[in-house]
């Protein structure tokens, strides 16, 4: 949290306490499933002797230690991601809890002001009865021996308790106000300190799981790293081929919206930035702050998270997406691409790689979601 951030929430304190291009493909987070074809990636078991077609040529047959590895290296790439989708929500409602806390400051601020013009008023009302000898309006007309005086007096009398009832009110509603504010900064507040918890919680585990992952790597010899690479990409060669040989593209032909054009035409724009966990650009992304991004580009915001682009987006089905949609992976939302056409992706893989088309097909599709439906 930045600098002005912890001056507001710090004043919002203090007020309620005083109140009372195309780059090679990447792979996307996975434990032992298939991921994006084309790079080096943690991805499926290729099989032995698979012919990828227009993908690097076959490696060898991998050895057991090697397999273990990517499946080891696959599984906290998929934890980070995870975790990273947690920080990121934390992150979204810290934002809306602090703007609201903004909110509620200046409001306090205001009711304060208010609450002091009225008791000076009333401070006003009560010096004017004590030049007046302490008497009140009523008695003073009533007392009065001039009949014209004592009907103007009736008049000037209701007209004053109308306006003394009117004060009392006024300051009861304002000091009424001024506590629910207070008693909604607090709660505000309290939501707060719960979601930077949860957000250091989720960092924490984002930075141990890809630390160990780059421990994992930076062991690997470097032809190690070669055959790896070479069995990644074999892997998301023939999980892309399946997909398409399934006759899926068949029925497609949606046509991409305006808002969608625009959306993908960002997408596009941001090939070869690195992937960083939470980031949400310029100059980096993460998968979900990348088409979180590139929709609020094109006019039209959507949740931060793939999670929640997955809960609160229209589903739609996989033969009716066009370019723009977002293409949701893995059982537990766990990464999230746009769709470009063509079968292709734009995405931002996972850490280490940079934003990059893949296959819409190197990965276990869970739904496709229409942020313009």
């Amino acid at each position: 949290m930045g600098t002005g951030k912890r001056g507001l929430l710090t004043a919002a304190v203090t007020v309620v306490c005083a109140v009372t291009v195309l780059a090679a493909p990447g792979t996307a987070f996975a434990a032992e499933r298939p991921t994006p074809g084309g790079s080096a990636t943690p991805g499926a078991s290729a099989a032995p002797g698979a012919t990828p077609g227009a993908s690097p040529s076959p490696a060898p047959p991998p050895n057991k230690d090697l397999e273990k590895v990517r499946a080891r290296l696959d599984r906290l790439y998929h934890d980070a991601a995870v975790a990273t989708d947690a920080y990121n929500a934390a992150e979204e409602k810290t934002e809306k809890q602090s703007a609201r806390i903004e909110v509620l400051t200046q409001k306090i601020t205001e009711g304060q002001e208010k609450l002091e013009r009225l008791k000076d008023q009333a401070g006003a009302s009560a010096r004017a009865q004590y030049r007046t000898g302490g008497l009140p309006p009523t008695a003073q007309f009533l007392l009065s021996d001039d009949p014209q005086r004592f009907i103007d007096g009736a008049g000037t009398v209701l007209n004053g308790q109308r306006a003394t009832d009117k004060l009392i009110g006024e300051m009861t509603r304002t000091q009424r106000d001024l506590r629910d504010y207070a008693d909604d900064a607090a709660a505000q507040w309290r939501k707060l300190e719960v979601n930077r918890k949860a957000k250091a919680t989720a960092k924490k585990r984002v930075e141990r799981q890809i630390s160990e992952a780059e421990r994992l790597e930076d062991r690997l010899e470097k032809k190690e790293k070669e055959r790896l690479a070479q069995l990644e990409a074999q892997a998301a060669h023939k999980a892309q081929t399946k997909w398409l040989d399934t006759g899926v593209l068949d029925d497609v032909k949606g046509k991409a919206s305006e808002q969608g054009r625009k959306a993908v035409e960002f997408a596009t724009a941001q090939l070869g930035k690195p992937y960083v966990w939470g980031a949400e650009g310029p100059d980096s992304y993460d998968c979900s702050g990348l088409t979180s991004q590139a929709w609020a580009d094109a006019g039209r915001p959507i949740p931060r998270t793939s999670q929640e682009q997955w809960k609160q987006l229209r589903h739609v089905d996989v033969e009716d997406m066009r370019p723009g949609d977002l293409v949701i992976y893995f059982p537990d939302a766990s990464h999230v691409a746009m769709y470009a056409g063509d079968g292709q992706i734009i995405h931002a893989p996972r850490p280490g790689r940079t934003v990059t088309v893949a296959g819409a097909g190197t990965m276990p599709i869970l739904g496709v979601v229409r942020p313009d439906a």
